[in-house]
């Protein structure tokens, strides 16, 4: 089978197996390309979205957006071609020399260290956090002083501050979108922003 084939018919497999299953406007091709990237159904469960947060990153998308990412993993997995198309660029500063010897230096994560330097940015950016929770604590604290993301792609994953970073954004005013639990990853946080992207290239 030729790869468009794959994928063509991984979806109609997603789509028979989540049956019957009722999804908010715009919410269904974000929660059937995670589960393709993942093979995980639980994703049809735990991915909670902000009322209109589907719209607000396609208007975001359309108008030029960049996205911060927390991984090179999750840098290297978003269509970068069509965000570019629309006048956008992907940036990931985990591995930046000067974010590195920062973080050394203060004694916290390249990750936190990283956000700060993302929050310079002079661009309207959208988040896109798929592996640390010091990422989005830190995303949020910058909040807390005043900065304002276009929107918060949350799905940091493991077992330590995992939950609770989720938690706190969960209870900001931000737009987002949340993996609940433990789940996620970079692979997620790529998916959810690709599908949002491919709805606008359609």
């Amino acid at each position: 089978m030729k790869p468009m084939e794959i994928e063509q018919k991984s979806f109609e497999i997603i789509t028979k197996e989540l049956g019957e299953r009722k999804f908010a406007a715009g919410t269904e091709e974000i929660v059937k390309r995670v589960i393709h990237c993942t093979a995980d159904f639980d994703y049809a469960e735990n991915l909670i979205f902000s009322e209109g947060v589907v719209q607000i990153l396609r208007n975001a998308f359309e108008q030029g957006c960049d996205i911060v990412t927390d991984t090179r993993m999750a840098q290297a997995g978003i269509n970068k071609k069509v965000l570019e198309g629309l006048g956008g660029q992907v940036h990931c500063f985990i591995s930046d020399e000067d974010v590195a010897e920062e973080a050394l230096r203060r004694g916290v994560t390249r990750a936190e260290v990283a956000m700060q330097k993302a929050a310079q940015l002079k661009k309207p950016c959208v988040f896109a956090i798929g592996n640390a929770p010091t990422a989005l604590f830190s995303l949020l604290d910058l909040v807390r002083k005043g900065y304002r993301p276009v929107a918060v792609i949350g799905v940091p994953v493991g077992f330590v501050n995992v939950i609770e970073s989720k938690q706190r954004l969960l209870e900001s005013d931000l737009p987002y979108i949340v993996a609940a639990g433990r789940k996620g990853g970079s692979n997620v946080a790529a998916a959810i922003c690709n599908a949002v992207l491919y709805q606008i290239r359609r």
